[in-house]
């Protein structure tokens, strides 16, 4: 079950923010998430005390983006595992929320990994379960150290591409400290230039149907004092023809293994109408989002969210008139197309930045590359 607890943001910082942490009251171990649904009107908290929890908090998004869904994953393994759970059926229910998203399942297999490590070494469950929350701690550390890297080499890719400063950047969707166990991946890059006194204007997007740009973007943005403008999705070409755009900077759920990009529903208009306007399209990702196991863009799921999303406006707070719990705003009956995600081929994306640096040209072979160096440093 998950209980609902408001809290007070103040004056934090959103790096400040504690997206997700492992407490251990009397009661038992839990996992405490921070309530995305409910920005940026009311930063409140959902205390998960079991798998099934996590895993609705996971559908409903009130955890969401690719590097925290790891994060997330490992955790409900070893929540599973200390609360004395069938710890494989909650790794394959885990599993199972988001599909599209590899980093969920590559954050519960390596937590599932250690448990059945240690429990074959040990046969003792509560050493096991210890294993299983090493390895997660340990991911949330990993990711947090692969944030400033990505930011370190974004921002320098930025400076090479365009020099002299001053970048209008535009993004798609929430890439900062909310999906992140850091300061985030394509926001972290623009952060950075912020903080460098190199960021002229963050331009966000919307982002459609469920305005994770509006609610989250602009809400990091405004925290850390960033200039930003907020445009519906569809004005981005008018900002591009009017030469506003120096570069499109986005995150990533899935890479497959030639480089072809899935990320929220959206982010292939934008890589096409960069390549017309001759924009630096780039994507910001830690390498565990790079899956061997996919081979090209065909072959990614493409996740299918409910039609209500589209046919309804859910805002925090906001008096609820249709049948998702939102506000309708097409006919009762109304069929909806809502993809979660889209996919970009790797000839619209000028480089893909991981924390072990950056491939441009994107091919596979260089894709490869990465992920074999990137190995040996974890080995080392």
């Amino acid at each position: 079950m998950a209980d609902q607890q408001a809290r007070n943001g103040g004056d934090r910082r959103p790096g400040e923010i504690p997206v997700i942490r492992w407490e251990e009251p009397p009661e038992g171990p839990v996992l405490v998430l921070l309530d995305q649904t409910r920005l940026p009107a009311e930063e409140s908290e959902l205390v998960c005390t079991d798998a099934p929890a996590l895993v609705e908090a996971i559908r409903s998004l009130a955890v969401r983006g690719a590097p925290l869904l790891g994060i997330a994953g490992a955790y409900g393994v070893a929540l599973a595992a200390a609360r004395g759970y069938g710890v494989d059926e909650a790794a394959q229910a885990l599993e199972a929320a988001r599909p599209t998203a590899v980093n969920l399942s590559v954050g519960v297999r390596r937590a599932r990994e250690a448990y059945r490590a240690a429990l074959a070494g040990t046969g003792e469950a509560a050493a096991a379960a210890e294993a299983a929350l090493g390895a997660a701690r340990a991911l949330h550390r990993q990711d947090a150290e692969a944030s400033a890297r990505m930011a370190a080499h974004g921002l320098a890719l930025l400076d090479e591409l365009l020099p002299g400063g001053g970048h209008r950047v535009l993004t798609h969707c929430n890439t900062g400290s909310l999906v992140s166990g850091g300061e985030g991946t394509a926001f972290a890059v623009a952060l950075a230039a912020h903080r460098a006194g190199r960021l002229r204007r963050l331009w966000v997007d919307e982002t459609r149907p469920l305005l994770q740009g509006a609610r989250l973007t602009a809400y990091e943005a405004a925290r850390n004092g960033m200039a930003y403008t907020l445009l519906t999705d569809n004005a981005a070409g008018s900002l591009f023809a009017a030469g506003e755009v120096d570069a499109v900077l986005i995150g990533a759920d899935r890479i497959a293994a030639d480089g072809s990009v899935a990320n929220k529903v959206g982010s292939y208009p934008l890589a096409v109408l960069a390549r017309y306007h001759h924009v630096p399209f780039i994507v910001v990702a830690p390498v565990t989002t790079v899956d061997p196991g996919t081979p090209d863009g065909a072959s990614v799921e493409v996740e299918q969210r409910p039609g209500f999303e589209v046919t309804e406006i859910t805002a925090p707070q906001a008096q609820a008139t249709g049948a998702g719990g939102g506000i309708a705003v097409a006919p009762l009956g109304t069929q909806a197309y809502n993809p979660a995600f889209d996919v970009t081929p790797p000839e619209l994306v000028t480089a893909v930045v991981t924390e072990e640096g950056a491939v441009s040209p994107v091919t596979a072979e260089a894709l490869a590359e990465l992920c074999a160096r990137s190995r040996q440093v974890t080995i080392s």
